[in-house]
């Protein structure tokens, strides 16, 4: 039996889907989850719907031998999954968590070793692409366990990322996978995939509820970030389409952030009864509230969850400290806090507090989800006013007008929080004589992701709708201007485009010719820009000053020497460049010696060391 087999790595939770696909691709067949095995405490296997994106990294005499044994072997140097997430809680230091935002820092070496984020010293750390790989190492020695016979990497595999992932780390989750053994692999945006297990789910019926002229808002909000896109419905040739619009920036705000919230409330609530809380309890804290939180999501009739965080102060030497947390507090401090009512033309917060920063993860420094929304649309609204098919419903508007919401993420598991968002859109589009939209109803909020992945893995093979987009960024190369020599000022440096919005998977474009070079034979940084508002720049086009434009956002530099013929080191050759964005959605620069046999390739994806 053939599957087409979809992959949701999210921050928080990690999933895999399934669906059996004839030996001529022609009909697709049962759909199912694989229920993950993995420890749930010493000794103890449990299968699970889904993955608990953590890692733990024990010290050598924490567990007795082969308590950490899994079904397909045993590695005592890592916990993956629910008992990583548990016990991790108690021994912080040792958790890796969040490590899919971590692989789209660019202010850090992705493959360096640096989680557990300021562990101490006695800690082996690991880097986010090796922690991304475990997670995909874990799903599919899983697979192959209840498969036996069957090989992972002779399916048809689609693995998914943020729609506001830039090349690099979209280049980084393909490392990832492949450090995994993942190959016949293909990347596809998670808010395209929660749209695909919708239309899965509907069947013929989704005909009934999207139209023509349609504009559906995909939010998306997990455990770490918060993704936005916008897919228009049209026709062509009597035949409904799906194009992908847009896609919002990445935005380091979803549940870990609630999680936090809901802790510090706490933590004051305690203070206020004279228990002071350190720093290892109130990491225990957060992680109880991540769970009292989930309880009080799932269950609509649970009003509150006991909470209990270890003691470690010696007045209470041996017990515990006890306090509870009951939904009123967690929907109007996640609702007001995250989901303000806010105007359409309120911008997120951005200015800094102080002229010192812990490096960390660049986390959104605005909680207000809404005033994210409310930014994407407006720019969006101008980004795309020259675009054909949806410059009739822009017109007179000042932003995007959605008719329709699909919510995907375990944050929209709470009722409260998805009407308070319709709430304050509608409200927006109100005041602008728009129509309200409407909700799409029948997301599979924790699952959506993977199902989709493996609904499109069906689809790409020329079945049933698909979404066409391309590229979701236009992306620049850097290239410094020539200018006389001034002390104190560096040479500005442009952004030539070579990859336009909307550049299909599996083609190519050439940049017309001009006079530059490639600086080949000797170490040198590679700078590049990408933006998700410039849709009309074609290759060739130029952006003066690009560091200091709005509209564009500087993507990781590749650091890497070039070869070089013999006598030509430290020299600029002369060429002409041709950017290929490939099967599986990551960008290559290919760089052509004018008028001679040089050829180098460039690819969008990590710092590299020497």
């Amino acid at each position: 039996m053939a599957y087409s087999i979809g992959i949701d790595l999210g921050t928080t939770h990690s999933a895999l889907s399934q669906v059996e696909v004839a030996s001529d691709n022609a009909t697709v067949g049962k759909e199912s989850l694989l229920e993950v095995a993995q420890l749930i405490k010493p000794g103890v296997v449990e299968e699970r719907q889904l993955l608990p994106s953590f890692l733990y990294l024990p010290n050598e005499i924490e567990f007795p031998p082969q308590s950490l044994s899994l079904p397909w072997g045993e590695d005592r140097q890592r916990v993956v999954g629910e008992f990583a997430r548990s016990h991790g809680g108690k021994s912080p230091t040792r958790l890796v968590s969040s490590a899919k935002s971590w692989l789209c820092h660019p202010g850090v070496d992705r493959t360096d070793a640096i989680l557990p984020w300021q562990a101490p010293p006695d800690v082996q750390k690991i880097s986010p692409l090796e922690a991304s790989a475990s997670y995909l190492r874990h799903l599919r020695s899983a697979w192959e366990y209840k498969n036996p016979g069957e090989t992972f990497s002779a399916q048809n595999l689609v693995l998914t990322v943020p729609a506001s992932f830039d090349a690099s780390a979209r280049e980084l989750t393909m490392q990832a996978a492949k450090l995994a053994g993942l190959e016949n692999l293909v990347l596809l945006e998670e808010p395209q995939a929660a749209l695909y297990a919708w239309l899965q789910s509907r069947g013929e019926s989704f005909r009934k509820d999207i139209e023509v002229g349609d504009v559906i808002l995909v939010v998306d909000v997990g455990g770490g970030t918060s993704d936005f896109s916008l897919i228009a419905v049209t026709e062509q040739g009597g035949e409904l389409q799906l194009t992908r619009l847009a896609v919002g920036d990445h935005i380091l705000l979803g549940g870990d952030n609630m999680d936090l919230a809901l802790a510090h409330a706490l933590n004051q609530k305690l203070a206020a009864e004279g228990k002071k809380l350190d720093a290892w309890q109130f990491n225990s804290l957060v992680y109880a509230c991540r769970e009292a939180k989930e309880k009080i999501f799932q269950d609509v009739k649970l009003a509150k969850v006991p909470i209990a965080v270890a003691s470690r102060g010696s007045s209470l030497m041996g017990g515990t400290i006890k306090t509870e947390l009951d939904r009123d507090t967690v929907e109007k401090l996640l609702t007001d806090g995250f989901f303000p009512q806010v105007a359409i033309t309120d911008l997120p917060q951005t200015a800094r507090r102080t002229g010192f920063a812990q490096m960390a993860l660049p986390y959104a420094q605005d909680p207000g989800v809404t005033r994210h929304l409310a930014s994407f649309l407006s720019r969006q609204g101008k980004a795309l006013s020259g675009n054909a098919e949806i410059k009739p419903i822009l017109k007179g508007k000042d932003f995007v007008h959605p008719t329709a919401v699909l919510f995907n993420g375990g944050v929209f598991k709470s009722e409260t929080l998805k009407r308070r968002v319709m709430e304050v859109l509608n409200q927006w589009l109100a005041g602008e004589g728009g129509e309200a939209a409407r909700e799409l109803a029948g997301a599979d909020l924790d699952l959506a992701v993977a199902r989709g992945a493996a609904y499109y893995g069906w689809v790409r093979e020329g079945h049933g709708i698909r979404i066409r987009g391309g590229t979701a960024r236009s992306y620049y190369v850097g290239i410094e201007a020539a200018v006389p020599a001034v002390p104190g000022i560096e040479p500005p440096v442009n952004a030539l485009c070579v990859a336009p919005f909307g550049m299909e998977e599996g083609t190519e474009a050439d940049v017309p010719p001009i006079d530059f070079g490639l600086l080949v034979g000797e170490p040198t940084q590679f700078r590049f820009f990408s933006s998700s508002v410039r849709r009309e720049d074609k290759p060739g086009v130029n952006v003066e000053d690009a560091v200091h434009n709005p509209d564009l956002e500087e993507v990781s530099p590749i650091e890497t020497s070039l070869p070089a013929k013999e006598g030509v080191g430290g020299n600029f050759v002369p060429i002409n460049l041709q950017a290929r964005v490939t099967e599986l959605g990551t960008l290559e620069l290919h760089c052509i010696e004018k008028n001679g046999p040089g050829r180098w390739k460039l690819e969008l994806n990590v710092r590299m060391k020497e």
